[in-house]
């Protein structure tokens, strides 16, 4: 049973590859139509960067570090602060979130710029804080994006505003948006896993977290006490620890990078692992996926994918 059951969760993978992945992520020069959009990417739910989408936006030419200073300086913002870069990524048996530190924008640039502070900062609080902190910026982007809007038949449920260190990471995990997103300076590296590699990708359950920096400048944990435990992904999938997850072996990265101008279209449910240059900025629109037949076709693969490992964990016993 179990033989067969891993070569059924393996045919799904490879055949997805086969037949409509392809190992690689197509650039196509745009926009599109959102007919074209809806029947070549969101429908099949396949990634694609699109380039000359935002060129008419004022932020690609206006939001130098000066500029930024300028017009948000003195302006409260959150900040997320980590010893080592990774936010809401697992340490050892916790999941352990970022410390949300209120600052003014322009020490954040004097940080990024002169490295003030020990600890790794990054402006990366996703809850449409392009919106609701940075609504200063709001004029030199679109709202929205147009062909992106009318394909989905809906406007974005958050857009958020993303900059840091080279050191800021984002651990591999999948979200349930449609996510378009648009660098305006630097470069992003995507690590990409389409749904169908569910399988190969372990969670485990953690107990959450999250650090505080001490009066020393030392980082402790602190655990969040009367909190449900979090599933999440404990792979770094740059360095997998095949001896503890050999199953990741069966997944099959995809790897992107997005530079200044370009749009990423990340579909819902594929799992990413980024990394950037110092001081990248960029701005993504999130859209509320749709829980349609694509969505119960992964909860499917998602509840098949935890009794191969309890098979396993039974063979293993």
């Amino acid at each position: 049973m179990h033989r067969r059951l891993h070569e059924a969760l393996t045919s799904v993978s490879v055949d997805a590859r086969d037949l409509y992945l392809h190992g690689s992520v197509q650039y196509v020069d745009g926009p599109p139509s959102p007919l074209e959009f809806l029947r070549e990417w969101v429908t099949p739910n396949r990634p694609v960067i699109y380039r000359h989408t935002t060129q008419h936006w004022a932020a690609l030419t206006k939001w130098s570090p000066a500029y930024l200073r300028n017009v948000m300086g003195s302006k409260d913002v959150s900040v997320a602060v980590t010893p080592n870069g990774y936010a809401d990524a697992v340490l050892g048996d916790r999941f352990v979130m970022p410390e949300e530190r209120m600052m003014k924008f322009g020490a954040f640039l004097d940080i990024l710029e002169k490295k003030t502070q020990s600890g790794v900062f990054y402006i990366q609080k996703q809850c449409s804080n392009l919106t609701s902190e940075f609504q200063e910026l709001l004029a030199d982007v679109e709202p929205d994006i147009p062909w992106a809007s009318e394909a989905f038949g809906k406007k974005p449920d958050a857009v958020n505003f993303w900059i840091g260190e080279k050191e800021a990471v984002t651990s591999l995990h999948k979200d349930h948006y449609e996510n378009l997103y648009c660098v305006i300076s630097g470069e992003k590296e995507f690590t990409l896993f389409p749904p169908t590699d569910r399988p190969f990708i372990p969670y485990e359950f953690y107990q959450p977290a999250t650090y505080r920096q001490r009066e020393d400048g030392e980082f402790e944990v602190v655990d969040e006490k009367y909190a449900e435990k979090v599933p999440w992904i404990p792979v770094n999938p740059l360095q997998p620890d095949l001896g503890r997850y050999p199953e990741f072996s069966g997944a099959c990265a995809i790897h992107v990078t997005l530079r200044a101008g370009e749009t990423l279209y990340l579909p819902s449910l594929w799992f990413h692992h980024v990394q950037q240059s110092h001081g990248c900025i960029a701005v993504n629109f999130w859209y509320d996926m749709e829980y349609d037949i694509k969505y119960n076709y992964y909860q499917f693969l998602d509840a098949v994918a935890g009794v191969a490992k309890r098979y396993m964990c039974d063979d293993d016993s």
